[in-house]
């Protein structure tokens, strides 16, 4: 290539041109070869938006919906996840509500949920309940914390893990305002070892928990993982006897 068409190609921006990266047979017409350019870009541009989704949604593991073991967890079956794994229910701005003792595939699931999402394009961020009320305490005063929040607001899908584990409060964070605000803009995907009763004391508030758990269940799918913990039935030991 020659240094006029490197330079108008990174003019333009098509990176797969301007770094050399793209090859097509030469007995292409004019147009042919335009066409397959433009396609080697599009590819490559949703390479790049992908990466960054899934850089931006910060899933601390992979988990698919083809690797959660419906044999040993009979609170979801298999028929229910692949109609999660379809997100028809993110763009009728659904939430979805997972609720069990540790262990039982919550948070497989809902690592599942953000995965697909993020590949398929939507804009998703997961945190745990420890880690989202530290963002919401520090808001003020942290330049990292604002540009999350701010993505978080921009999101299709937010993850919120570990719900119901430590308690939560008016004064550590406003977490009931940044429901409200993304009530009905944002699908909402929670994992809790507490029912719906135990959301009071933990949120130390009763009212407070109506109107949470108000918004969040309006359109609402909840799923129960009531077996014992997948982790502690297929546990690894240092000794074998």
């Amino acid at each position: 290539m020659t240094p006029e068409l490197i330079s108008l190609a990174k003019q333009f921006r098509l990176s797969v041109l301007a770094g050399g990266k793209f090859t097509a047979n030469e007995a292409l017409s004019g147009e042919e070869y335009l066409l397959h350019l433009l396609r080697a870009e599009r590819t490559a541009r949703e390479e790049r938006a992908t990466r960054e989704r899934l850089k931006q949604a910060r899933l601390p593991a992979f988990k698919s919906f083809d690797d959660f073991d419906t044999d040993f967890q009979k609170g979801v079956t298999r028929k229910q996840l692949d109609l999660l794994a379809k997100l028809e229910w993110i763009d009728g701005l659904y939430n979805l509500i997972l609720i069990g003792p540790p262990g039982t595939g919550k948070t497989h699931t809902a690592l599942a949920v953000a995965n697909k999402a993020a590949n398929d394009g939507y804009n998703v961020a997961f945190h745990t309940m420890d880690g989202l009320v530290h963002i919401l305490k520090t808001r003020e005063i942290s330049l990292k914390s604002q540009a999350r929040l701010r993505w978080i607001k921009k999101c299709q899908l937010l993850v919120i893990d570990e719900l119901g584990y430590l308690p939560v409060s008016r004064g550590e964070a406003n977490f009931f305002s940044l429901i409200s605000e993304l009530y009905e803009n944002t699908s909402v995907v929670i994992t809790s070892n507490k029912g719906f009763d135990g959301w009071a004391e933990f949120l130390g508030d009763a009212v407070l928990a109506t109107a949470l758990l108000d918004r969040l269940t309006h359109r609402c799918q909840i799923l129960n993982f009531t077996d014992e913990s997948y982790r502690l039935a297929n546990r690894k030991q240092i000794f074998n006897n």
